[in-house]
């Protein structure tokens, strides 16, 4: 079966079809796209029309990387059955509750169910607990299409491991978990990839295993992350610097060097509720995991309320003040603004009366705008009783208090660096940081 399939893939004969074209499709479809013919599918006209026009509406991918590439980009399901081998990369999010929303992999399911034929292979990249693949996506293909899994058409799970903005750790260089639903399916699987991931692949023994391994990645770094903001606040109330702190400690081999701020973001802000979620279905209820989120969801709200604290204690009215929020991405140097806890921080500052303005070099205004209703300023408006930087943008790196003494209003104002990077930089006026 591999090879057969290999050869039609490499020699042109079949091709290979990446349904949702985001953070995470995008550079899995022009990877393959410099080795077989690939359909990159969305059901976004617009993203799909900029794509043909080397655009990647992520701002992540240069139009150099289009170059030379065998793909062709559409939006209409049809095209989808020129493919034998999908790929589904669309998201997978948390809705208001905090509860797992899987109608973005429904919806892709019932796509895969309407153009997928005998033989088909489908590989899915989503994050989601363990057992979804099987329990939720493979019934609704096999309603659908008519078709009987395994005998009809196969399955296999390969969890992303895209880090946006990140350049080191790419795709191809970090190593990549593949499954299948049987050994031969998980050897076709593998040597797909093995194609475009020059790290190598990891093998899993089932399914299950690999949707597991992904989740618990994100669940470790929010647990550890929490840590941290915890200790946090301890050491605030001790009056002791936390970087101080953890530059100190970092000096043993075997300290885990992890550091407060805000967790939010499409993964590790999510992924642990999805664990919980599958967790309390077996009857166990999770208590570090939905203790370390109950931590992290609450920072936002946490810097809001101390940055109020140093106002009132440098004796300025509250309801008269203007704070100046930098950085509004999810985290620093990308553009993605999907859960971001920054609005945290900008709500609370608003319930209390003052003003907020908000600027990002990176941020779309127009997106940011439409998903939370805030609008961003496109340079500081004036005079500031506080600062608050937010995010750690290379922008931002080599900002120094005589740059931000243009925007701040008198001695008494205030800078809150929330990650830390103007530590030992702040004389004149009333420092704080994370």
């Amino acid at each position: 079966m591999k090879e057969e399939i290999l050869k039609r893939l490499l020699h042109g004969e079949a091709k290979l079809s990446v349904i949702g074209l985001g953070y995470v499709g995008l550079p899995i479809a022009l990877e393959f796209a410099k080795y077989i013919e690939v359909i990159g599918f969305d059901i976004k006209e617009d993203r799909v029309e900029k794509l043909r026009n080397k655009i990647d509406p992520s701002h992540e991918i240069p139009p150099s990387e289009f170059e030379n590439k065998k793909i062709y980009f559409t939006s209409k399901e049809e095209d989808l059955k020129e493919a034998i081998f999908h790929i589904v990369a669309v998201p997978t999010p948390i809705d208001k509750h905090n509860m797992p929303d899987l109608t973005p992999l429904i919806k892709a399911s019932e796509t895969i169910g309407r153009i997928i034929k005998k033989g088909d292979t489908v590989v899915f990249e989503s994050t989601v607990y363990p057992g979804a693949t099987e329990e939720d996506c493979i019934p609704i293909i096999e309603k659908i299409s008519g078709l009987k899994f395994p005998v009809d058409f196969h399955v296999g799970y390969s969890p992303e491991r895209i880090n946006p903005g990140d350049k080191v750790h790419t795709l191809a260089n970090t190593v990549k978990i593949v499954s299948g639903d049987s050994p031969e399916v998980l050897d076709l699987v593998a040597s797909v990839y093995e194609l475009i991931i020059k790290a190598g692949v990891h093998r899993a023994p089932s399914i299950k295993v690999a949707e597991a391994a992904k989740i618990i990645e994100n669940t470790q770094r929010d647990i550890n992350i929490a840590l941290m903001n915890e200790l946090s606040i301890i050491f605030n109330r001790m009056g002791i610097n936390t970087y101080d702190v953890l530059e100190a400690a970092g000096t043993k081999w075997n300290f885990l060097k992890f550091y407060p701020g805000l967790v939010g973001g499409h993964c590790i802000g999510v992924d642990p509720y999805y664990l919980v979620y599958k967790a309390q279905e077996y009857r166990y209820h999770p208590q570090i995991i939905k203790a370390g989120r109950f931590v992290n969801d609450s920072m936002g709200f946490y810097v809001a309320k101390q940055t109020v604290k140093k106002l009132i204690a440098a004796n300025k009215n509250v309801l008269q003040s203007k704070v100046l929020v930098m950085g509004v991405t999810f985290k620093e140097n990308v553009t993605d603004i999907r859960n971001t806890r920054v609005v945290d921080i900008i709500n609370e500052l608003r319930s209390y009366g003052i003003h907020v303005d908000a600027v990002d070099p990176l941020a779309d205004p127009e997106e940011f705008k439409h998903e939370y209703g805030i609008t961003l300023q496109s340079s500081p408006q004036g005079k500031y009783d506080a600062i608050i930087v937010a995010v750690m943008h290379d922008a931002y790196k080599d900002l120094n208090e005589a740059q931000l003494a243009e925007w701040l209003k008198d001695d008494q104002s205030i800078v809150v660096d929330v990650k830390g990077i103007l530590r030992h930089k702040i004389q004149k006026y009333t420092y704080w940081s994370l």
